[in-house]
């Protein structure tokens, strides 16, 4: 017998679960007949995903892991009506949302200048026993720490203060939740689900830009939250004044309480990161190989690491010691596609000499149609081409702010559909890019 915390969540794993626990549970402990799923009382409903030790993974432990991350797919997960064991219940988590992964730690963070802010405000709230600022808006380009300090947070308040109820969950997730509630018409168990946690976190919210309905549940679920004094955590690409498709209202109250912005890494947060990650292989890692790699892998975090398990996978599985040839060797795919990261400021140049303009025309404060066009040509190049954020591109134009390159990006990408010209430019500049 299993148990869920609310009918809706009984009735998704009864219809798309049951038959695959059932095989599962056949597998640990003989005939199983039936699955059946059963609704917690309120004292119960904070399901628990069961963790394991990764240090001593046995047959059981991996059919125990599978069946876990199946469940979760339901968005929701189950525990066995009887308690767990002493000594497993530590390492218990409470929460309904998504499973979190245990290297994603604070103590695992390595900070550094462009993220310390982010840093400070998620330490802050994973030791409060308080709401110090609702919410805490992280927002990022890809792969510079979002979800690791989202995880971290998670952690550090299940370890802290065991009694909260804690939803780690994506955007996309959520929405996809919610269209289920709608399609079985169980939105009351959705809307007791969401609202009763004590902490709700929402990976890359951006998601849910253009979904109207999402965006109604996601404004009603925040408010009841916040009005209730329970923590809200939300994550993004960009901040909340650049969310393009996000209602008004919902961004201003995105905005209510701290926005930190992690800034893409410079050489010696990537060289701290690489040695963290040093540390815990089993290969002899030379400091040129690690200074070599924070040098030229320079997109993100998560290319980075990257890099470095290629280099180390080579090294086991071949048994050749990594020196800098064997990394430069394993690596000349990826080097390569970095060699070839374009600038705003090439953009720039490519942009001006297209157009026959100077470079200092287009950076001007002139509003001539031949030079406002090209301008908001390069603009819009630059946020394809390039992480930067609106104001990192705004401030690369002659100090602009980043509702000018809003609207620059906007306006290119409506006349490009009926300007043939200008979709012809757009596409050579674009080859001249990509080189």
């Amino acid at each position: 017998m299993l148990t869920a915390p609310t009918p809706f969540v009984r009735d998704w794993i009864q219809r798309h679960y049951a038959d695959r626990i059932r095989e599962f549970w056949v597998d640990e402990r003989g005939d199983v007949d039936d699955v059946r799923v059963l609704v917690a009382d309120r004292g119960a409903a904070a399901s628990r995903v069961i963790a394991y030790d990764p240090q001593s993974p046995t047959q059981s432990d991996s059919r125990q892991c599978e069946s876990q991350r199946e469940a979760e797919m339901a968005s929701a997960t189950v525990s066995p009506a009887t308690p767990a064991a002493p000594e497993t219940r530590d390492r218990d988590l409470e929460s309904f949302g998504a499973a979190l992964d245990p290297r994603y730690t604070f103590d695992r963070f390595v900070v550094g200048k462009s993220n310390e802010l982010a840093y400070a405000a998620a330490r802050r709230v994973g030791d409060s026993r308080t709401v110090p600022f609702n919410p805490l808006f992280l927002h990022g380009g890809v792969g510079l720490g979002k979800t690791h300090l989202m995880h971290a947070i998670a952690w550090e308040i299940t370890r802290q203060h065991p009694g909260r109820r804690v939803m780690y969950m994506s955007a996309e997730k959520f929405m996809f939740q919610f269209i289920t509630a709608l399609r079985y018409k169980d939105t009351v168990a959705f809307k007791k689900q969401f609202r009763s946690v004590d902490v709700l976190m929402l990976d890359d919210v951006q998601f849910i830009a253009g979904k109207n309905t999402t965006q109604e549940e996601f404004f009603h679920t925040f408010n009841a939250l916040v009005d209730n004094r329970r923590q809200v955590v939300i994550s993004a690409d960009r901040s909340p004044t650049e969310l393009e498709g996000i209602e008004e209202r919902i961004v201003s109250r995105l905005g209510w309480g701290l926005v930190a912005d992690i800034h893409p890494t410079d050489y010696e947060l990537r060289l701290g990161i690489l040695q963290s990650k040093a540390e815990r292989v089993p290969v002899d890692l030379p400091a040129a190989v690690l200074e070599f790699l924070a040098q030229r892998i320079t997109s993100n975090v998560r290319e980075l690491e990257g890099a470095l398990n290629r280099v180390v996978a080579y090294a086991e599985l071949v048994g050749r010691p990594i020196t800098l040839d064997v990394t430069r060797e394993v690596l000349q795919d990826l080097l390569r596609a970095n060699d070839r990261k374009v600038t705003i400021d090439e953009i720039q140049r490519q942009v001006a000499d297209y157009y026959n303009l100077r470079l200092a025309e287009m950076l001007s404060e002139r509003r001539a149609r031949n030079i406002a066009r090209p301008r908001q040509v390069a603009m819009y190049l630059s946020k394809q081409f390039t992480a930067r954020s609106l104001p990192e591109i705004g401030r690369k134009f002659g100090g602009r702010d980043h509702t000018t390159v809003m609207h620059a990006v906007r306006k290119v990408e409506d006349l490009r559909r009926t300007d043939s010209q200008l979709n012809d430019d757009l596409i050579r500049l674009s080859r001249l890019l990509e080189g």
